[in-house]
């Protein structure tokens, strides 16, 4: 069973739509977060959360018929991280806090062969005046996501209270990053690289939202900023193989 929740073999998809939201957090707040091996990827004292909306179609292993594919919503929770590898080169990723999907099939799978922590939630979504509110409700009724924002009327401004002085600052912090790690413990992490044809986000704004993760005891009760939001639509994304890098091999970092 470990082998296949090592990402055994490349994946593809088309994403529609995409969406994320760049939360910032003092960077102690998120350390029980982030393991050993692992380094916080911070801005000015404060480490981030992105929590990453995708339209995904066609699923599929590379090299398969487009008809194959599945058709999904996920909602990923990731914090910006960095670790190096046996030869010492910085890989700058996304640690995986966890997953969330409308699709039964996708948590059995998604669980069965990766490490990214798939939960199922009901998905609503409603548009009026440009203004789009969605709502993501897990099965035992808690609200997981709840945000309203306009992604159509063009605009260059950051969220009220950013970190950042400018969208070009933010986009360090924008995704998508190449890596995803998941730790498999003693050092261990399983890497999976993801590449994409062309990635040109867009700001949205957001007019307001709810993170039930945020209301975890890690967080202390410690109000997040939302940091950067933006949109980007079809995207052909690829999952490679997962590997696994042994952190201890290389001097570690402090966090």
């Amino acid at each position: 069973m470990k082998f296949l929740k090592c990402h055994p073999f490349p994946v593809a998809a088309r994403f529609d739509r995409v969406l994320a939201f760049s939360f910032a957090f003092p960077e102690e707040v998120l350390r029980p977060y982030v393991d050993d091996g692992l380094r916080i990827d911070s801005f000015q004292g404060l480490g981030f959360i992105t929590v990453a909306l995708v339209w995904t179609r066609q699923l599929r292993p590379a090299g398969f018929p487009h008809f194959m594919g599945r058709d999904f919503f996920l909602a990923g929770y990731r914090v910006f991280t960095s670790l190096r590898d046996e030869s010492g080169r910085k890989l700058r990723g996304l640690k995986i806090i966890g997953s969330e999907t409308d699709k039964h099939g996708m948590v059995f799978w998604g669980n069965l062969m990766t490490e990214y922590k798939y939960e199922h939630v009901r998905v609503e979504s409603t548009t009026a005046d440009q203004v789009t509110r969605l709502l993501t409700t897990k099965d035992d009724g808690r609200i997981s996501l709840d945000i309203r924002y306009d992604a159509e009327t063009p605009t260059t401004s950051l969220p009220d209270g950013s970190p950042f002085a400018d969208w070009r600052e933010a986009r360090r912090f924008a995704g998508p990053m190449p890596f995803t790690f998941s730790p498999w413990g003693n050092g261990l992490f399983l890497v999976i690289q993801g590449t994409r044809a062309s990635w040109e986000p867009r700001p949205i704004r957001v007019i307001d939202w709810c993170v039930g993760l945020f209301d975890d005891p890690v967080f202390g009760g410690i109000k997040p900023i939302l940091a950067n939001a933006f949109a980007v639509e079809n995207i052909e994304y690829r999952w490679e193989r997962g590997k696994v890098i042994d952190t201890t091999k290389h001097e570690p970092e402090a966090k």
